[in-house]
């Protein structure tokens, strides 16, 4: 572990870019590891979602006894979920609020997502979003809601209702349009009802998988270069928007930018950087989440070399490069949200069926029998 501050992690803060952690285990809270991140590695928030969730509970012991407390306590399922996941999150939250009181509320936050389970349920979703918030009782809890079909009236609605929300799953400047758009809304809908404006927002856009879904179907030279191209579209886009009038209107009356996020930034392809896509995406007024495996490569070599290109020119010829051998961005935007909505999914119900299997007490045996 680097004893030492990071140089690069402290020059991409100084830059512009916020650094938050993707990665939440009950060992990260309890060892004085997160800690270090905050105080060593300019980490200035951090992001779950039930992916990490179900390899932390799966591989570690940490959760065991707990699990077993509330479900002799009558809980099971997401229930029981939901109560493990608050534990850590709330903590996490605790060690951010200090940044997050320092920056007005502008950064030290942390995100929990609901069940998955609800992609489909607009009315659900709305109902999940506020119930976990309010049982949080921190200010610095981002509510994680997909920025889909059935996603995006969640989005306006929990707005409206003041819960923070972290949109998740975005993979394209449309698809992020879009969530901007259900953002705006809700304050708009905040400010007629005479309500503060000020309600935090973020917009993640996921990044890796773009080149995962291209990776051999390509010319080799086009490899690892299609998420960056749709990162620089869409930041590209989020400036716009920051400089357009509707949005001077909302801020002239006390509403902040919804930043632009980058999700899924550790490289999948082990023939390049492992840390390419930190390098590639460092933009100001944005947030990049890093795996726990990204962050300490990021500090050990990592370098800011070029800022994010905002030449649309750029962008848009890579893009039609791809298009050209037989993709279509729109097509494959669309196919990667779905994929993703049901690969969290499969996460959900391997994180219940591990709880369910951890919720069983072990047989008594003569050597744990109590007398």
């Amino acid at each position: 572990m680097q004893a030492q501050p990071s140089q690069p992690l402290q020059e991409l803060h100084d830059f512009g870019q916020r650094i938050w952690l993707d990665n939440i285990t009950r060992e990260l809270l309890t060892s004085g590891t997160l800690n270090r991140y905050i105080q060593n590695f300019s980490v200035t928030g951090l992001t779950s979602n039930p992916t990490i969730f179900e390899q932390a509970i799966k591989n570690s012991s940490a959760y065991d006894e707990d699990i077993l407390t509330h479900s002799l306590s009558g809980k099971s399922g997401e229930e029981l979920f939901f109560e493990l996941a608050l534990h850590d999150l709330t903590q996490a939250a605790d060690f951010f609020r200090p940044i997050y009181n320092a920056t007005e509320g502008i950064d030290g936050w942390v995100s929990l997502e609901v069940a998955p389970s609800l992609s489909n349920d607009t009315v659900g979703t709305i109902k999940a979003a506020t119930q976990l918030y309010e049982r949080a009782q921190r200010p610095n809890l981002f509510i994680k809601i997909p920025g889909t079909f059935a996603g995006l009236p969640a989005i306006e609605e929990s707005i409206f209702s003041g819960v923070p929300v972290n949109v998740t799953l975005l993979f394209s400047t449309q698809q992020y349009m879009a969530a901007a758009g259900a953002y705006m809304r809700g304050i708009e809908r905040r400010l007629e009802a005479g309500l503060n404006p000020n309600v935090a927002s973020v917009a993640s856009v996921f990044i890796s998988r773009w080149d995962v879904a291209v990776k051999n179907k390509v010319a080799s030279t086009l490899q690892n270069r299609l998420g960056i191209a749709i990162a620089q579209r869409t930041y590209i886009a989020y400036r716009d928007l920051l400089s357009s009038q509707r949005w001077q209107n909302l801020v002239r009356l006390g509403a902040r930018p919804q930043r632009l996020l980058w999700a899924s930034t550790g490289t999948k392809d082990p023939a390049v950087s492992d840390t390419l896509y930190v390098e590639a995406l460092a933009a100001t007024q944005t947030i990049n989440t890093l795996p726990e495996k990204t962050l300490l490569a990021f500090a050990d070599h990592g370098k800011i070399n070029t800022p994010l290109s905002i030449d649309s020119k750029e962008a848009e010829q890579t893009i039609t490069e791809f298009n050209s051998q037989g993709f279509n961005d729109e097509e494959l935007a669309t196919e990667l949200q779905r994929e993703g909505t049901k690969s969290f999914v499969q996460s959900w119900n391997a994180l219940m069926t591990c709880i369910a299997d951890k919720a069983v007490l072990p047989p008594t045996t003569p050597a744990n029998r109590k007398y």
